[in-house]
């Protein structure tokens, strides 16, 4: 917990989930954190953003995915799916009018899915993604890989940022390769602002490439970041992340 960081509230999911968040009050659009895979609302660009819209009189709003941080629930039972409801839930629960939805990695997925919905409510201003993730079930493993998941087998990666290697539970990828964006036309018409580092290791910077054509907007801006890796998470790089999101 940082050092402003106020106690947690809980949503309940209609199953039970309790779905852990914290807000901001403030003037809108309203900026919603949606952050990576094992990530949580704790992570720096989270807590950086809400600092600042704190600061600036914005609504913002941070959450953990159900079995991740403070939430409830088993990360063997988090899928794309099961995220998106959860996040298309807080929104209804606690924000009112437009949101800007801002993805880390496979946030940025996540925020492709949860936008399509809010859109269909009128709600949606703007998209930022930050190394953001689209598809990665597909590029992201190699043919046996793919092969175990599809028998139910959970494969296990190297961990870069911590001791414990990284899960790919069945359940998670088989969900996601039903979500594929890339291949088709995203019916998505807001401003969208896309940042990634050039050196990024795990989401190839071609993907942001790739997202900007998919998407029907014509208001799409990608930004490389020299030296930037999957993070971006230094100064420089969360000052253009706060940048983008002021801008819109």
């Amino acid at each position: 917990m940082w050092a402003g960081m106020s106690a947690a509230h809980f949503h309940t999911m209609p199953d039970g989930r309790r779905i852990a968040f914290r807000m901001t009050a403030g003037t809108g659009p309203a900026i919603v954190f949606l952050p990576g895979y094992m990530s949580d609302m704790a992570g720096g660009k989270a807590t950086a953003l809400f600092d600042w819209a704190q600061a600036q009189g914005r609504a913002c709003l941070l959450l953990d995915y159900s079995g991740c941080g403070e939430s409830s629930g088993s990360f063997a039972d988090g899928s794309l799916g099961r995220w998106c409801e959860e996040v298309v839930a807080l929104v209804d629960a606690e924000l009112a009018g437009p949101v800007i939805l801002v993805g880390s990695s496979m946030g940025g997925w996540l925020m492709l899915l949860a936008g399509q919905a809010l859109a269909a409510q009128g709600r949606l201003h703007a998209l930022v993604g930050i190394a953001a993730a689209p598809d990665f079930s597909d590029w992201g493993y190699a043919e046996e890989q793919k092969a175990e998941l599809r028998d139910g087998l959970t494969v296990f990666e190297d961990n870069p940022y911590g001791p414990e290697p990284t899960p790919t539970h069945a359940l998670f990828w088989q969900d996601a390769e039903t979500r594929r964006l890339l291949d088709r036309d995203i019916p998505l018409t807001c401003p969208v602002r896309l940042l990634h580092g050039q050196e990024d290791g795990d989401v190839p910077p071609e993907i942001s490439l790739r997202l900007a054509a998919a998407l029907r907007s014509g208001d799409v801006q990608v930004t490389l970041v020299k030296g930037g890796d999957h993070r971006l998470s230094r100064d420089g790089d969360i000052a253009l992340m706060l940048r983008s999101i002021a801008a819109l």
